[in-house]
This record gives structure tokens, sequence and C-alpha cells, in this order.
């Protein structure tokens, strides 16, 4: 096998995979077939991709694009291997999404591929990074947005005023994550408590806070862990496993980007201490 898939995350309707292939040019296209809607991005390596909707070759920051039931071949007479992050999608978690896009009625992906685009740039290192530092809880999230973009690809809806009702939705939604920051929060569970699909709750929740559910719930968790490491002696890694973070070198990496310091060094600054003097001389 020249293919090797492995789960990252998965939910009710979409799972993403780790997608390494290791053809080269010597070997025959391999065809097959997609069983979900799928929004690969292509983070490594270059491949001709044949479908229904045309032939088209993926490079980095590329988006193939897959319709269920259809069959595809990819060859790699240009060069040997590429790596995907492969975001498969249920038809009715598609039909969703599909309903809450203003000026999108199509379900089909009508193209076999979205060419490397300025716009999703930010998108496809934040999906990359995720995969980097096995962050599982973001791709929920970052999977909703990939597909809203590909959905969307050529449609710029109007922007609309957020209504009193998504403001109370969303004001919900933020007492609840503030709520249950310590533990795991769902978007569909988010979602569901406003009765609302996940995609137009992700949309909506962006537009009425400025940021979307996941990125709140880092900044609670952070603040948290800022406050504590400011106020107690605690040890660094109990503070960051108390306020929900599940890995120590994730908590210090997000800590020293939001912060730009690393949390020993923030509580030593912020509280005044200081480190001891490794060069003093010893009274006698």
């Amino acid at each position: 096998m020249t293919t090797s898939a492995h789960t990252l995350a998965s939910g009710r309707g979409w799972q993403v995979l780790d997608v390494v292939c290791t053809a080269g040019a010597a070997d025959r296209p391999f065809e097959e077939e997609h069983r979900y809607f799928c929004v690969a991005v292509v983070t490594n390596g270059t491949f001709r991709y044949r479908a229904r909707q045309g032939n088209a070759m993926l490079t980095p920051g590329a988006l193939l694009l897959g319709n269920p039931g259809t069959c595809y071949e990819c060859g790699h007479e240009h060069g040997a291997g590429d790596r995907c992050l492969s975001f498969q999608f249920e038809p009715a978690y598609m039909e969703q999404i599909v309903a809450d896009m203003p000026g999108v009625k199509k379900l089909a992906f009508e193209t076999p591929r979205l060419p490397p685009l300025p716009a999703l740039a930010p998108l496809l290192a934040e999906a990359e990074s995720a995969r980097e530092m096995a962050d599982v809880d973001a791709f929920e999230e970052i999977g909703l947005r990939i597909a809203g973009a590909a959905v969307a690809s050529g449609v710029t809806p109007a922007a609309r005023v957020p209504s009193r009702r998504d403001e109370k939705r969303v004001a919900e939604a933020v007492r609840r994550i503030e709520l249950d920051a310590d533990r795991p929060v769902s978007l569909a569970a988010l979602a569901s408590g406003t009765a609302t699909s996940p995609y137009h709750f992700l949309r909506t929740f962006r537009r009425v806070a400025g940021m979307t559910p996941y990125q709140f719930l880092l900044k609670t968790r952070l603040h948290r862990a800022a406050v504590r490491l400011r106020m107690s002696d605690e040890a660094i890694s109990t503070i960051a496993f108390e306020v929900g973070f599940n890995d120590l070198s994730t908590f210090n990496h997000r800590f020293r980007r939001v912060m730009g310091e690393a949390p020993g060094a923030y509580r030593l600054r912020q509280r005044g201490d200081k480190a001891p003097d490794t060069y003093a001389v010893p009274a006698l």
C-alpha cells in the first residue's frame, strides 16, 4: 500500500484524517471512491487528481474537493509522495451547512479543487498546526470553517447585522463556555443548546463575539491560568490541567504565544519575584 490514513479526530457526521501517500512516477495511478463529501488540504507534495468534476494538479495550499459516491484517480507522474488533511462530511452534515449559507443552493462540488487562496492561508495554517500539535479539540471547528469556505467558493454573501436572538444565543453559549471551560466543550453541543446547526452557530458566534467559540474557550482558559499564576504558588502543571489543558507542552506554547512569555517567566515578572542570582558570591 502506498497510502496510509490515520484518524485525527471525529464527531457526529464528520471526521478528519491525516493521509500520507508515498507513490511515485513509477507507480500506476490508483482509483478510489469518495464515501463522503471530502475537502482535503494538501500540506506537502503534488499529485494529479481526476474526478467527475474534471482534472487538476494539486499543490500545497490547494483544497481537493470530492462528492460522495464518485470515483477519483490520483497520480504522481511529477513527483513522489504527498500529505493531506482530509476533512470528510456525511451528506446530512453538509446539507446543514448549505442551508445556512445565503446564495448557495447546490450541494455537489462542481470543481475538483480550489487553488491556494490568500484568504484561506490563515485557516489552513491553523489546520496544519492543529495536526502537528495534536490539538484534537480544534478540529471540529476548523472542519466546519473549511467546509464552509469550500461550499462558498465564489459566493460573497452580504453582511448581516446580528439579530437580538443571535446575540441572546451567543450570550448563553458564552456563559456555558465560562461555566465548563475546564472540561471539553463540544461545538455541536453548544449549537444544540441554541437550537441551531453547528455551522450557523459558528458563523453567528464569530459575528457577535468577534472570535470563534474555540478561540473564546482558549482565551478563557489562558486568562484563568494567568490569574492563578499571579495569585498562587501552585505548580504550573497543576494550573494547566485544572483550567482545562490536557498537555503541558500545549499549554506552555499557547501561553507564550498569547502572553508573550513562558508561564514561569510571567509569574516571576507579574509578582515582582526575582530569580536567584546564580552568579552571586556566597557569604564567607
